[in-house]
Order: structure tokens, then sequence, then C-alpha cells
């Protein structure tokens, strides 16, 4: 099993009558934690939702000159620039190591099938894996209703087998409660090379849910997430099947 070794715009007091269509919760460094259970968003299935794209810059290739030195640049047709192979095939995987009351440990993830369930134990469900950070991007089910059972969840993304380009995908962790605001954590750290990153965790903390920015970056995949966090799995060198490439 395995693989390769808020700040809220707004006030305080308009969280339980925020939507999520129109108000977000931004985790950041200086706030960085919401309670779920103080805002009545505990219940239901938490979706969560990772969504990523190149940067214009990085596509764009070099900065506009001034149309002041070059007036007749502004009738010429923009120059298509062809992606580069690295920013075609970045590939980022959404996954969750789990820890529930009873001491069961495991990981929920694209690489080796590890789909996970919703309705059973762990409670959490990735549905799908995409490829190339498309619109809906990769989203995973947690079951709140079962709360009582879940001990922590680390949310984590990783780059499966290119090249390491965290800082220009611009990717975002949304998570949508069944009630209030979504949370969004932003992945705009510069780490050149790091392959994943170690994005929120949620803790059951004596009967309330507590969602907490971590944003971690490491040069390794999810053994060195597990070390980090002391979780306590074997891994081994893991590839995905074509079905889940």
């Amino acid at each position: 099993m395995g693989f390769l070794d808020g700040l809220w715009r707004g006030r305080e007091s308009e969280f339980d009558s925020g939507s999520a269509a129109t108000n977000s919760i931004q985790l950041t460094k200086r706030h960085s934690q919401v309670s779920l259970t103080k805002q009545g968003a505990a219940t239901g299935n938490l979706r969560v939702n990772l969504s990523w794209r190149m940067r214009t810059s990085d596509i764009s290739g070099a900065q506009r000159e001034s149309l002041l030195r070059h007036p007749f640049k502004a009738l010429k047709p923009p120059e298509v620039v062809g992606h580069s192979q690295s920013m075609v095939n970045v590939d980022l995987d959404l996954g969750c190591l789990y820890e529930l009351q009873d001491g069961t440990r495991g990981v929920v993830q694209p690489l080796g099938g590890f789909l996970g369930d919703v309705n059973a134990p762990p409670y959490v469900k990735l549905s799908g894996d995409d490829r190339f950070g498309s619109a809906s991007g990769e989203t995973i089910y947690i079951n709140l209703d079962h709360r009582d059972a879940i001990k922590r969840l680390l949310l984590f993304a990783y780059i499966y087998d290119q090249t390491p380009a965290f800082d220009r995908t611009h990717a975002v962790v949304t998570l949508y409660p069944s009630n209030g605001p979504r949370i969004e954590i932003g992945l705009d750290e510069r780490h050149p090379q790091a392959r994943s990153c170690a994005v929120v965790m949620i803790e059951n903390v004596k009967d309330e849910i507590i969602v907490r920015r971590e944003v971690k970056f490491v040069y390794g995949f999810q053994g060195e997430l597990d070390r980090l966090y002391g979780w306590g799995l074997q891994w081994g060198r893991g590839h995905k099947s074509k079905a889940e490439r």
C-alpha cells in the first residue's frame, strides 16, 4: 500500500448566515483554524476539492513590451506559445491520511486504488482522479454524520510523476461544509522542488470538529508526510493502474 517512500471576508457574526456561493473563509498563517462544530457545520458530507491551473506568466512567455516603444505591436495578432512538456503533464493528486477513534489508520488516494467509503469506515471517499486540473478538480467526501468515529484526517496533495511545480500550479484546496461558507487554503508558497504538501488537518477535539491549515511542503511523498505527522504506516513503491491514469 502506498507510494515512494481564515481570514474570512466579513464579520465573524455573519458566519452562520453565510452562503458557500457568496462568502468564504481563507485560512492563513495568522488565521489558521475554524471550528465546524461552533458554526453548526459538523454534519452531513463535507466536500473537499483540489483544483489547479498553470499561472498565466508561465504560459504567456516574456513580459508584454511597451506599446509606446513598439506602437505597431498592437496591430499584430498574439503569438501562440505552446506549453512545455512539464506544464502539460503536471498531475496533482488529492489524498487523505485517516485515523479513527478505534485506532484504525490508513490512506485514501488515487494511487493503488484506495478510494475509501463514505458510508462505512473510514467515512472518507475519493471521487475520481483528475489528471489535468479541470474545473471540477479532484474531490474527497467526508461523512461528518460519523464524526464520533473520526479522530483525525490529514488532507494532502502531491505531484504524482512529473516535474515538481507546486509554485506554478496555482493550486487551491476548498472545503464545502453542509452549512455556511466554503473554506479555502491556497498552496501559493514558493517551494519549487517540493513534491507533496500537507494541506489541512481535520480533528475531533473533545467532540469538536476543528479544521486547521497546515500547508507544509516536503520533498518526498506520502512516507515523508507520515513521518512528519506520526501516522506509522508502511509505505512501498507504487504505480497508478491504467484505469487510474
